[in-house]
């Protein structure tokens, strides 16, 4: 009898992941090469099929699927169960959200996403802001419709990091501001720069970006590169992961690191096993989580001297103008330059975790009633004077640089300052046990993805991401090895006493 529920809620999964798949698709192609004109009736098709998935996952059926799944889970495949799980919980919190709540949100989300492009394009704040109230006020009732006695903002970091709260990271960000404003204060003196604004044709971009994925070992069978405003990794399944990235012919590290960040991404989802990579738990476990990678192989592997080291041949063939005269370790200290600065994505190592400090502020107070969305912008700006000391000229380069909040993505910045911590207590424990500088210099990648791959990658949703990075650490969580690791970086870098 329970194999037959298995069988049925197998067939249940398929049916469920091609609507995903579909909207993914979708969501794909607007981001990258959609007519801007389309934007009104892809809305309209997501608001269908968002209806669709809505019936199926909250149908009573569903639900009983379920249940007797979890009843009878020592007769069944773990890893059913553990879909079974994760389903009941995602359950929970869509099911309390009137169905008619949910198909317009969908819908207002698309709407944004395409007014969002438009306004940062025109540095126009209050031409997003309406679209910006809408998605701020739908998550509150959603989440007070899930969790109706517990804090908003905790609600929603919870729904990307189980588990993760306030109180956890107003201790985190505590430690980090302590630990690191002097270190940036005490930077003074600054490397040249001025080669890697010269003019790179987004042409030889390209094709550094293909040797770039080649490095990192993403099959394009299975991975391709595409161009966007905001770059981004998606993935349908392990067999089919799409990267993209943002071309300046004034600044070739910015794509470079887009790429490496994104393929960071793209690698821990190629390498989940096989045996999962079909269901809703064949893919990252959490946004922290995934962010770990894509920070580790954009700054700790990507910044680091050894890899500069193997890469920088190649670079000068691909630029043999612009890089010429230029040295490996002189491109190596100019792509660590340290220094207060506007854009999030561009952000050196050092400073990164300030930039997304401060919408972690603003999201909580916003969510806490404390912020309304119309005051972003002058608060974006002050606390930008505050925390870094620069001074914000326009919207584009403040609050709309970016398209998270557009999404409705609130609560997920956090998971890039957990996630740069993560990776620097994975260096540690992966160096004890292989020679990961060593490999690295010669350009080879693949003994330290096996070695995640091994510990975080092919585990996909199976445990919970606590246990699993906890069980990669060796240890518990401690975000002292990543100021410790930026201190110690930076104090070499600029001989800092």
């Amino acid at each position: 009898m329970i194999q037959e529920t298995v069988e049925r809620y197998r067939a249940y999964l398929e049916k469920l992941r091609a609507y995903e798949h579909a909207m993914g698709l979708m969501s794909y192609d607007m981001n990258t090469v959609m007519p801007k004109g389309a934007g009104p009736i892809v809305g309209d098709t997501f608001g269908v099929l968002s209806e669709v998935m809505y019936d199926m996952v909250t149908s009573p059926e569903t639900e009983a699927m379920q249940r007797e799944i979890l009843e009878h889970r020592s007769e069944v495949d773990p890893v059913i169960v553990r879909t079974a799980e994760l389903a009941m919980e995602e359950r929970a919190r869509i099911a309390c959200i009137p169905k008619d709540e949910y198909v317009q949100y969908t819908i207002d989300q698309t709407t944004a996403d395409q007014v969002w492009h438009e306004a940062k394009l025109k540095s126009d704040f209050p031409m997003f802001l309406p679209h910006l109230e809408k998605l701020v006020a739908a998550n509150k009732r959603f989440a007070k419709y899930y969790k109706p006695d517990a804090p908003v903002y905790d609600t929603m970091l919870d729904a990307y990091e189980k588990g993760l709260n306030t109180e956890t990271l107003d201790r985190f960000f505590k430690t980090v501001r302590e630990r690191l404003v002097p270190v940036i204060a005490k930077i003074k003196d600054q490397p040249n720069v001025d080669f890697l604004h010269r003019h790179y044709p987004v042409a030889d971009q390209r094709v550094f970006s293909d040797y770039l994925m080649d490095v990192l070992g993403l099959d394009k069978n299975h991975c391709i590169i595409g161009e966007t405003e905001h770059p981004f990794t998606t993935e349908f399944t392990k067999y089919d992961v799409r990267i993209t990235t943002h071309y300046h012919e004034d600044a070739v590290e910015a794509s470079m690191y887009s790429v490496i960040h994104e393929g960071g991404h793209a690698t821990y989802e190629r390498n989940i096993a096989d045996e999962i990579a079909r269901l809703p738990i064949g893919c990252g476990v959490s946004m922290s989580v995934h962010e770990s990678q894509s920070r580790f192989f954009e700054n700790i592997i990507g910044r680091s001297e050894p890899f500069i080291e193997a890469i920088f041949p190649k670079m000068r063939e691909i630029f043999p103008e612009q890089l010429s005269g230029v040295t490996a370790h002189e491109f190596y200290v100019a792509v660590n330059k340290a220094e207060p600065s506007l854009i999030r994505t561009e952000a050196d190592e050092l400073t990164y975790s300030l930039h997304v400090m401060i919408r972690y502020e603003l999201e909580k107070r916003l969510f806490n009633g404390d912020l309304e969305p119309k005051d972003l912008p002058k608060e974006w700006n002050r606390l930008y004077k505050e925390y870094l000391g620069v001074d914000v000229p326009d919207d584009r380069r403040g609050v709309l640089q970016d398209s998270h909040w557009a999404s409705g993505l609130f609560g997920y910045f956090p998971s890039y300052a957990l996630g740069s911590a993560y990776g620097a207590q994975l260096i540690k424990r992966m160096e004890q046990e292989i020679d990961v500088w060593g490999n690295v210099k010669k350009g080879n990648l693949k003994p330290i993805v096996d070695w995640l791959t091994e510990h975080i990658y092919r585990f996909g949703c199976m445990k919970e991401p606590g246990k699993l990075m906890e069980e990669a650490f060796g240890a518990p969580f401690d975000p002292t090895y990543y100021t410790d690791y930026l201190t110690e970086k930076y104090t070499t870098l600029y001989g800092l006493i």
